[in-house]
């Protein structure tokens, strides 16, 4: 049976998982909107989409602002008439000790890895609900389920992700699907913004053994490509060398 074409948005699109899910959607056939800060790269990766074939339009985005979410999901309904998907995937991970005290790090991860889900529920939940359903696909981390040094905060945040998208699955049963996706470690530029010498330091040995982010958005496209009374819930993807 062919499979359903649907319109999915993406945010943080512009590198890493999102990219890669986004050129994997894509490829499936999947009409996607694509929203990060850097359009330059937004711009060309919609080129390179839709040369390949495929449907892609971007938007410019900053999650931790809820009126620009807002603006972000209207232009892709605009674009597409409805949204049947909203990757949630836009995320720091600036790693450090919590007795480095980098506040400044700390609220940042908040508002775009915790507030930037938030956000995008907020505006797409309305829109999927007043059209008869949809599919919230929220990428968290194997730090949703464990802590290790200097990622406390990050973890935080992930284990926060985790119990918005149970809890969001629990009150939206019957219209809504909500999918977590919980990388290891991954091929992406998260680590670049560790400021921390001794973070970034142990962050190399940890991604002696990365995945690739196509990986992590063939997770995404099995989710996505389910039938609507299938909700897969949750999906963690490992390397297979890594014990973390």
């Amino acid at each position: 049976m062919a499979q359903i074409t649907k319109a999915v948005a993406i945010t943080g699109a512009s590198s890493g998982i999102g990219e890669a899910t986004a050129r994997r959607l894509a490829a499936d056939g999947h009409r996607v909107f694509l929203g990060a800060r850097r359009t330059a790269r937004l711009e060309r990766l919609v080129e390179e989409i839709t040369e390949a074939g495929g449907t892609a339009a971007f938007g410019k985005l900053d999650v931790t602002d809820t009126a620009d979410m807002h603006a972000f999901i209207d232009a892709a309904v605009c674009e597409y008439g409805r949204i049947d998907a909203l990757v949630n995937n836009a995320g720091l991970m600036p790693l450090s000790p919590l007795g480095a005290l980098k506040i400044d790090e700390w609220d940042r991860m908040i508002d775009v890895n915790v507030r930037g889900v938030l956000h995008g529920i907020a505006a797409a939940l309305p829109v999927m609900r007043a059209q008869g359903g949809g599919h919230f696909v929220n990428i968290a981390s194997v730090g949703a389920y464990e802590v290790s040094p200097t990622a406390a905060v990050y973890c935080a945040t992930k284990f926060a992700v985790r119990a918005i998208s149970e809890g969001l699955r629990q009150e939206s049963a019957g219209d809504i699907r909500v999918t977590l996706v919980s990388p290891g470690v991954t091929e992406s530029e998260l680590a670049d913004s560790i400021s921390d010498p001794a973070a970034r330091e142990a962050m190399k040995a940890y991604r002696a053994v990365a995945l690739p982010a196509a990986a992590i958005a063939e997770a995404i496209a099995y989710a996505v490509s389910q039938p609507p009374q299938v909700d897969v819930n949750e999906i963690v993807v490992r390397p297979t060398a890594s014990a973390q």
